[in-house]
């Protein structure tokens, strides 16, 4: 991570700066560049929601390792994981000051998937492959590779997974499908759950979202997911769809809360989180620009 280049491009409310390893060669981090960068997202968040209307609060650019930048998680402690998209590696990223913090990988030696997506259930993680298959591990420190397991949902045959949280309250993790298989699900937005410990309940799909509801709260024209998180204030699902450029907000129960358009910014949204004190954070792939982390008031 050492070398990527700092670059600073004025925003309309806060800096964008790239993300990058600022520890020194002690291994301690910048301290004065981290306060600064603090302090300013800080002093915009200060500022009535009204007078920074639906503009970026801060854009952080990720080095070449997160170029295809896909799931966000935030553990409960408040600090935001992202992965790839084909290799088991996770980041740590501060996401207030636009620091990389750590990565770690899975397994002694790497491995491959197409990962899309990650979440968090107490101390163990969980990265998502679009067949559904769930790798579990627990964290690790900088430069660490961990051991893991892996869950056969045996899903992979009803869809192709892009998006994955949890929910407490069922103590499961939800599965959100971007191409439905089953033919009887054709039309709708379908999410799994995956019971914890052992995974049973997965026989039918714990939401069924008919996608002309969401195609008429909104401009949408269909809606494929590419990550899901769950409001942590009133348990809302919430989902993006990187093909159609879309936000969703759903309840556990399936009605549609709130559909549209994400800004205009964002060119391929991969990964959405929402921290307790309501920053809407998400993800967006390399492309014509550098990947990016963007943080939005949700309310």
């Amino acid at each position: 991570m050492n070398g990527v280049r700092l670059t600073i491009v004025l925003a309309v409310l806060a800096g964008s700066t790239a993300c990058r390893d600022l520890r020194g060669g002690d291994g301690t981090v910048d301290a004065g560049v981290v306060a600064e960068r603090e302090a300013h997202l800080a002093q915009v968040l200060s500022q009535p929601a009204e007078s920074t209307g639906k503009a970026p609060l801060a854009r952080w650019i990720l080095p070449e390792s997160l170029e295809e930048i896909s799931g966000l998680a935030l553990s409960a402690d408040g600090r935001l994981f992202a992965h790839g998209d084909e290799v088991g590696n996770v980041f740590e990223l501060d996401y207030r000051s636009g620091v990389l913090v750590k990565q770690f990988s899975l397994g002694r030696t790497p491995v491959l998937e197409d990962f899309e997506g990650i979440t968090i259930a107490g101390d163990r993680m969980y990265l998502l492959v679009s067949n559904g298959k769930i790798y579990e591990f627990k964290e690790g420190n900088n430069g660490a590779r961990v051991d893991y397991v892996i869950h056969d949902t045996r899903l992979g045959h009803e869809c192709e997974f892009e998006g994955i949280t949890f929910d407490p309250g069922l103590n499961a993790l939800l599965l959100a499908c971007k191409n439905v298989r089953a033919r009887e699900y054709r039309d709708d937005l379908v999410i799994y759950a995956w019971k914890l410990p052992d995974g049973g309940g997965t026989g039918s799909p714990q939401i069924v979202v008919p996608l002309k509801e969401i195609m008429a709260a909104s401009k949408l024209k269909s809606f494929h997911a590419s990550d899901m998180t769950r409001d942590p204030l009133t348990g809302n699902y919430v989902l993006t769809a990187a093909q159609e450029n879309g936000l969703l907000t759903i309840t556990p129960e399936g009605k549609v809360v709130s559909a549209r358009q994400l800004p205009g910014s964002m060119q391929h949204t991969e990964g959405v989180a929402i921290t307790p004190d309501s920053l809407l954070i998400l993800s967006d792939e390399a492309g014509k620009h550098p990947a990016v982390i963007v943080l939005y008031r949700w309310r």
